[in-house]
């Protein structure tokens, strides 16, 4: 069964409720591993790839562009780029870091040749630079559609006040309008529901949350007493703490009642939440991808929902 699709904000992209995440080809995934994942998420309905200039110029011998440059290559070998609603982010990487109006307009052409494609279906700001005027970064961006080269904007790690000055000024300007914003939000990441999803509310954004499994710590492998040999030990085992421990308890609790794993059921809470079109997960090996996928048909009922919800709540109460 494929999964009904999901529009992002105002665009035209349909969806499918799950964003690959392409932080790992290049890194953790090598080029024949990454193109067994892109083809297993494809074969199961998934048509929603993400990445950015900048992944994975963090490790030894990679210059940035290096996901890019695989899924390109995965575009070529499969001949299926008009099947993918493609997003790539500017701004980290090592030769065009920063949002100057002329640097994202280079950055933009760089990422399309390392992708072999003439246009960016959703291009996302990745991280604010405030050494440069909004306004001619959100110009920058807008000129960008004009040109044919980007058909969408979105927004990244900005803080909520910035996200609104943007708005102000693409109304003030008459500038294409973002519709998509990518947060950092999950079970254990909440900040999002207070600080940023009034304003996706407000004008219509389409929220992709990243981190969504927290660095791997709600995919249920970093408990006491156990040791995990992952590149993001570290970042996820922070999260083993007695708000942490009762989420997992919660998450047992729902896996078990519907035969899931605890990924699959974090997953399916957060696509199921307020304006969050597709979570971002990614996977390392083919033997990851079943239970990301499994989260788009894994139904959770409004109690389970809630008492996800409730969790941290209830440990701050305690």
């Amino acid at each position: 069964m494929t999964a009904t699709r999901r529009t992002i904000g105002t665009s035209e992209l349909s969806v499918y409720p799950l964003s690959l995440g392409g932080n790992v080809f290049g890194w953790t995934a090598d080029r024949d591993t990454s193109f067994d994942v892109l083809d297993g998420y494809t074969a199961a309905g998934g048509n929603f790839v993400d990445t950015a200039d900048g992944y994975s110029a963090w490790v030894s011998g990679n210059t940035g562009g290096d996901s890019e440059r695989i899924i390109g290559e995965w575009f070529d070998a499969r001949g299926n780029r008009d099947d993918i609603v493609l997003a790539t982010k500017v701004s980290q990487h090592p030769d065009f870091k920063g949002l100057a109006g002329d640097n994202v307009l280079r950055a933009a052409d760089a990422s399309l040749e390392r992708l072999g494609t003439d246009h960016i279906d959703l291009y996302y700001a990745h991280f604010d630079d405030a050494s440069v005027p909004l306004a001619e970064t959100v110009a920058a961006l807008s000129s960008l559609i004009d040109a044919g080269k980007v058909r969408y904007i979105g927004i990244s790690n900005y803080s909520p006040e910035r996200v609104e000055e943007w708005f102000r000024i693409t109304e003030a300007e008459g500038l294409h309008r973002a519709v998509a914003l990518q947060p950092h939000y999950n079970l254990v990441e909440r900040d999002f529901e207070e600080k940023y999803r009034p304003i996706a509310e407000r004008e219509n954004l389409g929220v992709m949350p990243y981190f969504a499994l927290a660095a791997g710590f709600l995919t249920g492998k970093y408990r006491d007493g156990v040791e995990v040999d992952s590149p993001r030990a570290a970042g996820a085992s922070k999260y083993l703490d007695d708000r942490g421990r009762v989420v997992l308890d919660v998450l047992d609790e729902v896996a078990a009642a519907h035969d899931a794993s605890v990924a699959t059921v974090a997953l399916a809470w957060l696509a199921a939440q307020p304006t969050v079109v597709a979570p971002i997960s990614s996977a390392r090996n083919l033997a990851q991808l079943p239970d990301l996928l499994a989260s788009v048909e894994l139904e959770l009922t409004p109690d389970e929902i809630g008492a996800l919800g409730d969790a941290t709540a209830e440990d701050e109460a305690a």
